[in-house]
């Protein structure tokens, strides 16, 4: 399914080949989120969810540049897992709200999810307030291994009914 969700600055798009190739070139995390890098190398998010059933991946570009990509991977029915990840030089400025919520509302509104679900790092203290902007609540912890490395998690959600809408929701136009 091609969506396509812009606000002017921001453009959420379905992913293409040649966008994983673009990622795995981009520069390495900071040492403080090294961890999080193996998500967008040659084995990372990308070969683990593209082309899976009842997977969408979404391209985010700014300026006609790549600078994220997002997941939402069905679990059960009307559930889905999101997933997300910035380029390291744009991390920190405000996007990752933006394309976050751009996402979730494909995800709402488009697709009819009922609950959008992740985990992430106990650790990651930006990205646990970026979730709570979104209104996603704590719904219990896991660890797993990453990286032959025992990783602990929040579990967070979202329900429809508690997602906030974009002050200024976007035009939604197949692409």
């Amino acid at each position: 399914m091609n969506h396509f969700k812009s606000d002017g600055k921001i453009q959420l798009r379905s992913f293409i080949e040649k966008d994983g190739i673009t990622i795995e070139q981009w520069p390495a995390y900071p040492l403080e989120f090294e961890d999080l890098d193996y998500a967008l190398r040659k084995d990372g998010w990308i070969a683990e969810f593209r082309g899976q059933p009842d997977t969408c991946v979404y391209a985010a570009e700014q300026s006609g540049e790549l600078i994220a990509f997002t997941i939402l991977s069905l679990t059960e029915r009307c559930e889905a897992e999101f997933r997300i990840a910035l380029r390291a030089d744009k991390a920190g400025k405000g996007l990752g709200r933006i394309i976050t919520a751009k996402t979730l509302e494909i995800g709402f509104d488009e697709t009819g999810l009922k609950r959008i679900h992740l985990i992430v790092r106990k650790n990651n203290p930006r990205a646990i307030n970026l979730y709570q902007q979104q209104n996603f609540s704590h719904c219990g912890e896991c660890q797993m291994m990453v990286n032959n490395s025992q990783t602990d998690f929040l579990m967070m959600e979202l329900l429809r009914k508690d997602f906030i809408r974009p002050i200024s929701s976007s035009n939604n136009s197949p692409s």
